[in-house]
């Protein structure tokens, strides 16, 4: 074998070795950056629903005296259902969201809040900041659901209830029906 072979191989080697890494170092799920110096902080909720693993990371706005929805929150646009980088959740298996099939995996989520309905977007660009660069193109699933008025929430958070996934801010709670697939 002639020393330029021996050279060729080794980069080869080395080229495999470096995307080997580079691929196992890869997030399951998309990560949210450092919070100390933001004002809404990162959270995360983890939980069953309906038989399925579901874990939701999302920044936390709080509600400081503001008019959130309608004011703060537009009706009838895509909000990014919290602060800073997209909120996404991650499904560990499929599943059916109010119904419709979803496979499993990790989502940006976002939403169109509205009075009386709202659209849940699952989208499949997870790592996104904001809704600036969100392309309805890469939507995964759409479904459409109804607010419901809850109790006082200053921090925006999520919970993983008797079935569903509940965003709960302000004095409104969203909640979607989340269910392993069969």
């Amino acid at each position: 074998m002639t020393s330029r072979n021996t050279l060729r191989n080794v980069l080869v080697l080395v080229s495999a070795l470096a995307l080997v890494v580079s691929l196992v170092a890869l997030p399951a799920a998309a990560e949210r950056g450092d919070d100390s110096g933001r004002a809404s902080k990162n959270g995360m909720t983890t939980g069953e629903a309906g038989g399925a693993e579901v874990t939701v990371e999302f920044g936390r706005p709080k509600v400081k005296g503001r008019t959130i929805w309608g004011g703060l929150v537009p009706h009838g646009k895509v909000w990014r259902t919290g602060a800073d980088e997209a909120t996404t959740i991650t499904f560990g298996s499929d599943v059916t969201v109010e119904g419709e099939a979803l496979s499993a995996g990790t989502y940006s989520l976002f939403t169109i809040p509205g009075e009386d309905e709202w659209t849940v977007i699952f989208n499949n660009t997870a790592e996104q900041w904001g809704a600036y660069d969100y392309d309805d193109g890469e939507d995964a699933l759409r479904v459409t659901v109804e607010p419901r008025e809850g109790e006082m929430v200053e921090e925006m958070d999520f919970a993983i209830d008797d079935g569903h996934v509940v965003l709960r801010w302000e004095e409104v709670e969203v909640p979607f029906e989340v269910s392993a697939a069969e």
